[in-house]
């Protein structure tokens, strides 16, 4: 068996074995070509999609909530996911930004340190967008905190893809369950020990999602979050 961890390992591992059972987690399975059901995947893969294309049309939305007059947003995204995934979340961000009167530009890193950081939030001043989306690749979770203090020097509102990066001072994160995605794979894993056919296990699609705002965040930028949309976090840091 091989556990899959993201879209771009899984369609890797699922071109190189049609027979190894799979357990993968990442996003959109059906978008990308994983799939083509979630109750019935067929083949040799299984396992849990933590998103789908409309879950990031609805981080940009809580970004226009939070910031009223943000029009250009840039989203901030590792190479080899857009590759994987990419111009099926850009669909909905397009999509999205007509609703919401936004647009949203993808800046890819071409790797994941220190100095390409640096390079791509000196590309993205010169951009001069009125608000940040960071993906919630893994590839980004090491260098959260070089990430935020970014973002922090921008002066730019920021959505990030998972607590870890609030908790580091960033302004609000819109996330899954991992711990019960964890849980599920697991579960998958089991079952096709015991013998159960990975393509005859259904897809787990996450349903439980956290809102985490950080307050002083939003005061070190001046930004007032509307009374309406922090009602609705989850969890408020002070």
């Amino acid at each position: 068996m091989i556990v899959a961890i993201t879209n771009p390992v899984a369609l890797a591992v699922r071109g190189a074995t049609g027979t190894i059972p799979i357990v993968w987690i990442g996003v959109e399975a059906i978008g990308v070509g994983l799939v083509t059901s979630f109750a019935h995947p067929g083949g040799n893969i299984t396992g849990v999609s933590l998103y789908d294309a409309g879950f990031y049309a609805k981080r940009l939305q809580m970004l226009k909530e939070a910031v009223p007059t943000a029009s250009k947003v840039v989203w901030l995204n590792m190479r080899s996911s857009w590759e994987a995934y990419g111009p099926v979340f850009q669909r909905a961000f397009d999509e999205a930004g007509e609703r919401l009167d936004m647009s949203v530009t993808t800046v890819l890193l071409r790797e994941s340190n220190p100095s390409e950081y640096q390079r791509v939030f000196a590309e993205i001043a010169q951009d001069r967008p009125d608000a940040i989306l960071v993906s919630d690749i893994g590839d980004l979770i090491p260098y959260r905190q070089l990430i935020v203090e970014l973002v922090e020097k921008s002066r730019l509102p920021a959505m990030y893809g998972y607590r870890e990066f609030v908790e580091a001072g960033g302004l609000m994160a819109y996330e899954g369950d991992l711990g019960e995605a964890g849980r599920r794979m697991a579960n998958d894993v089991h079952e096709i020990l015991n013998g159960t056919k990975p393509g005859d296990i259904p897809i787990y699609q996450e349903t439980k999602f956290h809102f985490i705002v950080n307050l002083k965040a939003a005061q070190a930028i001046g930004l007032t979050i509307p009374p309406a949309l922090l009602a609705t976090a989850d969890e408020v840091i002070e």
